[in-house]
Parts: C-alpha cells; sequence; structure tokens
C-alpha cells in the first residue's frame, strides 16, 4: 500500500538509480502518472516526456479496457473482447480516442512544454499502476515508433497477469509491489489516490 503518487514516485526513483544522468528520457501517461513521472524525472536529472494514451472501454463496463490507442501509433485490442462488440462501434469508440488524444496535445503542448527527443534513447515509461496492461502495450509501440533504442516500464503496482504481456513488449519492466492478489483497481493500492485533472498536469510540465 503506498501513501500517495509522490511516495509511489520516490520509491520508484529509488529503483531506477542507475539511470541517473544517462541517455534517457521518462515518458508519462497522463494523467496520474504525470505526477510520478515529474519526481522520477527530477530525481534522476532526466527530461520528461509525455506518451498520449487512452483506452478504449467496453460499451456495457466502460472501466474494463478491451483496447488502447496512443500518438503515432495504430491502435491495439484484447482480440477476445474486441470481436464481441460491434464493430461501427468500435470504430467509432477509436475515432474518440483519437480526438481526445489530440486535444491533450493541444492543452499540453506549446510554448512552456516542448517534449524532448525519443529517437536513440532509452524511454522510461512511467504510470501510476497498471491494471489490464493495454494502455501500457499502446505506449510501449508508441514509444519504439518514434525511434527508442531500448524501453523500459516502471511502475509501482501491476497483477502478475499484465506484467506477463507487458514483457513480451518492453526490454525491461519495473515493478515495485507485483501483488499477490490484485485488489481490482489500481488506487486500490493507494491510501490517496485523488484524481488528477489536466490543469495539474499542465502545472506540473511548467514546472520541468
Amino acid at each position: 500500500m503506498f501513501e500517495d503518487r509522490q511516495d509511489a514516485a520516490r520509491q520508484l526513483a529509488a529503483k531506477l538509480g542507475r539511470f541517473k544522468g544517462q541517455d534517457a528520457v521518462v515518458l508519462a501517461l497522463p494523467r496520474g502518472g504525470v505526477v510520478l513521472g515529474a519526481e522520477v524525472a527530477k530525481r534522476l536529472e532526466l527530461p520528461m516526456g509525455l506518451v498520449l494514451v487512452r483506452k478504449i472501454g467496453h460499451p456495457y463496463s466502460p472501466e474494463y479496457a478491451i483496447g488502447a490507442v496512443a500518438e503515432h501509433s495504430k491502435p491495439i485490442f484484447n482480440q477476445g473482447e474486441a470481436a464481441s462488440v460491434d464493430a461501427k462501434w468500435l470504430e467509432e469508440a477509436v475515432r474518440a480516442a483519437r480526438r481526445l488524444i489530440e486535444q491533450r496535445r493541444q492543452d499540453y503542448y506549446g510554448q512552456e512544454f516542448k517534449p524532448p527527443k525519443i529517437k536513440g534513447k532509452t524511454a522510461i515509461l512511467v504510470d501510476d499502476g497498471i491494471a489490464t496492461g493495454l494502455t501500457m502495450q499502446a505506449a510501449v509501440k508508441s514509444a519504439r515508433e518514434q525511434g527508442a533504442e531500448k524501453v523500459v516500464v516502471a511502475v509501482p503496482i501491476c497483477p502478475s497477469d499484465s506484467l506477463d504481456k507487458i514483457k513480451q513488449y518492453a526490454d525491461e519492466t519495473i515493478v515495485l509491489y507485483p501483488p499477490a492478489k490484485f485488489l481490482g483497481a489500481v488506487g486500490s493500492h493507494y491510501r490517496h489516490f485523488d484524481q488528477i485533472d489536466d490543469s495539474e498536469v499542465k502545472q506540473l510540465l511548467k514546472q520541468l
């Protein structure tokens, strides 16, 4: 159980100490991952960028991911689940996800925040936790397609079955506490897990 995202970030940065000052970049997944990413980047003396990724939730249970789409990448799906929903609905869900990604890109990027170069570097992907793993898989795919030489996934919490899937995509995975029993939601493993809004993300980006 983590106290909050800052507590998890400090522990994660300690685990990533060997990357301090190296030819690497921290890539955070908004929104919650930006809180951790900013702290990790600061402690490791690395630049921080973003991977804008959006999950595609099941039409009858939106919190349950059946797919995910990231900037610069084609969507990925849990094929068994995706096959069970209407194809036209799924196409519109992907378009809606891309619209949101574009909106966030316009909101986050600008004179106050310019993303660092990824090509040829080690990309350390940071989020506040992983549930199904689909959004992180999409993020790894996006980082590779942008030319990352090595992709490291670093999170505080991830169920073992999702971790097995992530290991097939990433060069290295770092999970502080893979729980013997996942509690059904990432936030259940934090004592304080406040919702992060876009204004907080933009404030963190200004401080980089």
